[in-house]
């Protein structure tokens, strides 16, 4: 009899495996096509979304049920990147037209979106799933884009999670090695306000410029003066 509770408790665990494994792939596979569609060169086409919204709301309707756990590292990480960046465009979408997330009163830290069963803002799924759960990963600000020009440019692909690392590794070495991310003149240089938000991730084994230094082909000099220059809210829109 307790042989076959714990054959049939292994058979339920199992299940409820497959099922969220599968459910996890669609949502994937969904960002995926999304992506493809509607991202081209680094900016979104928030106008074609608005007319068709249905790929966007397929993607994010896929993402509700599913639980990812910080275990699966590549997984959660993979999802909560995806996700963030879906709801940033979703967001925009709600209220377009528009030249600025900013326009929107409470856009990253007011609004609440549902989604794996959470009820989260941008800013909690950037600081409380991302950042504060994988403190050491300071890579997660080159692939989180906030739909303004300022951020590094979103990709037309999702993130999975047999790719992540590479992903965030690419995206990394192309933003600190961009001319217009990092503005050099000579031991003046310029940098996204972003490094002075985020300062304590990117300062916990070195200076900034060490951490800047350790994605760069030509390395900033030693004695860089380093300041930084206003974030470009200006939406990431294409046609």
């Amino acid at each position: 009899m307790m042989n076959r509770i714990v054959i049939q408790t292994l058979f339920f665990l199992l299940m409820v495996t497959s099922v969220s494994a599968q459910d996890v792939a669609t949502f994937f596979s969904k960002s995926d096509s999304f992506f493809k569609e509607y991202v081209v060169n680094g900016k979104v086409r928030y106008a074609a979304i608005k007319n068709n919204p249905e790929a966007l709301n397929e993607a994010l309707n896929s993402a509700k049920g599913i639980s990812v756990l910080k275990s699966d590292a590549a997984t959660y990480q993979s999802f909560w990147i995806n996700a963030y960046n879906l709801l940033v465009i979703d967001g925009i979408v709600k209220n377009y037209p528009l030249k600025s997330p900013l326009d929107v009163a409470g856009f990253f830290d007011k609004t609440k979106h549902e989604i794996a069963g959470k009820s989260v803002t941008l800013n909690g799924i950037e600081n409380d799933l991302l950042r504060a759960q994988f403190p050491a990963e300071a890579r997660f600000h080159f692939v989180l884009v906030c739909a303004g020009l300022g951020c590094p440019p979103i990709i037309n692909t999702a993130y999975k999670p047999n790719t992540i690392d590479g992903q965030l590794q690419k995206q990394t070495v192309l933003a600190l090695n961009n001319p217009n991310f990092i503005k050099v003149n000579k031991n003046k240089v310029q940098i996204s306000q972003l490094f002075e938000w985020y300062k304590g991730d990117f300062e916990q084994k070195g200076s900034t410029v060490d951490f800047i230094n350790t994605y760069r082909k030509e390395q900033l000099p030693e004695n860089a003066k380093v300041s930084y220059y206003p974030y470009d809210w200006s939406l990431n829109e294409t046609k």
